[in-house]
């Protein structure tokens, strides 16, 4: 429970920060924003995970095709997982002025920013991945 509730504030603080306007560095994009554009991009497909994730769970039973069914659903699952500690960790690293205001990064934040632009890509493949093998499983499914 302890661990869903830290989750929801993690979705909630990041929902937040992403509604707010950000300053644009003069030059470009920073590679901040660059980091909080991919979240952008896919904080929103977190609905469809758990879209697909209920109409996976309801066919899910001892078949060969509800085994696929299980295996996709926790695939999206995962990914969510993925999304919420990518959140939690990259919230523990950074604070709001370094996030949303381009405050100068020290050395160290520099190197955790590479680190975590490397782990939200990955994210990123994991909840696109997730969902285009899921909607084809049950696009298929609805062809048969």
């Amino acid at each position: 429970m302890k661990k869903l509730f830290s989750i929801l504030i993690c979705t909630v603080l990041f929902l937040s920060f992403s509604c707010k306007e950000e300053k644009k560095a003069p030059e470009g994009s920073s590679q901040m924003e660059e980091v909080m554009a991919i979240h952008d991009e896919v904080m929103p497909k977190m609905g469809t995970i758990g879209k697909l994730v209920g109409d996976l769970k309801a066919k899910v039973d001892t078949t060969e095709m509800g085994l696929k069914y299980e295996v996709a659903m926790k695939d999206l699952q995962d990914a969510n997982t993925a999304m919420m500690d990518w959140m939690k960790d990259f919230g523990d690293r950074f604070n709001h002025e370094e996030i949303l205001e381009g405050k100068e990064l020290t050395k160290e934040k520099q190197q955790w920013l590479d680190e975590e632009e490397e782990k939200v890509k990955v994210v990123k493949e994991k909840i696109n991945g997730s969902i285009a093998r899921a909607e084809a499983l049950l696009a298929k499914d609805s062809v048969q």
